[in-house]
């Protein structure tokens, strides 16, 4: 009777140990599948630093490392140019990740190469959800007192910004919401960061550059993401 007592305490406690790690490779592996992997996408001016306070904040909230690509581009080309890089870190990403799909978060003139990538670049298929914060959507007069080839492209009525706007703003298969700011110094006017047919939400008083590191713009961004 002992040796059966101790051989059931001994195969419970197998069984406990064997299923406690699966659990929380499990859990692990059921995270990451709800959690598409992001692409950060900088503005004029910046870097992929720009993007440390949020992804810091992705990573506390779940997404792994792994699925958090922060990179920096030459924000003087044209943004037709960098959404070529925006296809290529795309696949990149998809191809580390195993997923399918990308959330593509970016600020200011990032919205303008990446929109351009999923409009003309086949990027729609790849892109589950796409975010602006304080994107020149429709161009910003900030843009007649630089000269950089993707600064003259953000300027109101530009020839880029016409084809980019042409047709649907917001074509079929991804998500699109934009976040803009009565603060916002560099965007004007303020209507110029809605698109017909996205998610577009009016901030606090915000600067432009704050719009990264806000954590109630955070919580929104994630939770538009993360359906």
């Amino acid at each position: 009777m002992k040796k059966h007592l101790l051989s059931v305490a001994v195969a419970g406690t197998l069984l406990g140990l064997s299923t406690a790690a699966p659990a929380d490779a499990t859990a692990t592996a059921t995270a990451t599948a709800t959690r598409h992997p992001v692409l950060f996408v900088h503005g004029y001016n910046s870097s992929g630093s720009y993007w440390n306070t949020m992804a810091d904040r992705f990573r506390a909230d779940g997404w792994p490392s792994t699925h958090l690509r922060q990179w920096s581009y030459d924000w003087r080309q044209s943004n037709a140019t960098t959404a070529q890089e925006v296809a290529a870190q795309v696949d990149r990403l998809l191809a580390e990740t195993g997923a399918s799909r990308v959330d593509v978060v970016t600020h200011s003139m990032g919205g303008l190469s990446s929109r351009h990538y999923t409009k003309e670049l086949g990027g729609s298929g790849k892109t589950d959800a796409w975010v602006s914060l304080g994107g020149p959507n429709h161009g910003t007069d900030a843009a007649e007192s630089c000269y950089d080839t993707s600064c003259t492209e953000m300027r109101i009525g530009s020839a880029f910004l016409t084809a980019l706007n042409s047709g649907d703003e917001t074509p079929e298969g991804v998500r699109h919401a934009t976040w803009w700011s009565p603060c916002d110094g560099f965007i004007n006017p303020d209507s110029t960061v809605a698109l017909s047919g996205a998610a577009n939400t009016r901030t606090a008083c915000l600067g432009h550059n704050a719009l990264g590191t806000d954590p109630v713009v955070y919580r929104q961004v994630r939770d538009f993401v993360h359906r």
